[in-house]
């Protein structure tokens, strides 16, 4: 199984457990990856880390019932507010992972002959760290 496949598994357990205390590590299982990489790649991927894709996901679910029924919910309005015609609410739609993979572009280049040249250089060793206080105290 691939990883694109491995994060949409994911997104789709997610999306059945909206309602549900959603456990990170069952979410990693359906990927086939750790808790740790699967975040990771979930951020990368989706720009979003998974925490936050869950909250907007259930913030968007709650202000659409507000918006359709009589429930009390609280989504930055008043539920009476919400439920005027025209009121606009926040929405976060469901994932889903497309991979387009485009071709680099078409550079014009040129191969040119130079004469020759004798390059010279100096030679330094240093020691010491290579960046910190360490470094800005060392000879240049």
């Amino acid at each position: 199984m691939d990883w694109i496949t491995g994060i949409q598994n994911a997104i789709d357990y997610i999306e059945n457990h909206l309602t549900e205390v959603i456990d990170y590590n069952i979410v990693a299982e359906q990927s086939f990856s750790s808790t740790y990489h699967f975040q990771r790649l979930f951020s990368i991927l989706c720009g979003v880390a998974v925490g936050e894709y869950i909250r907007n996901r259930r913030l968007s679910l709650a202000g659409s019932k507000l918006a359709t029924t009589d429930i009390k919910v609280f989504h930055g309005v008043t539920p009476s507010s919400a439920r005027m015609n025209g009121r606009k609410l926040k929405s976060i739609s469901r994932l889903i992972l497309k991979i387009s993979l485009e071709s680099g572009k078409l550079m014009n280049y040129r191969i040119e002959e130079k004469p020759e040249r004798i390059l010279t250089g100096y030679k330094k060793h240093f020691t010491g760290a290579p960046y910190g206080k360490e470094r800005e105290q060392q000879e240049e």
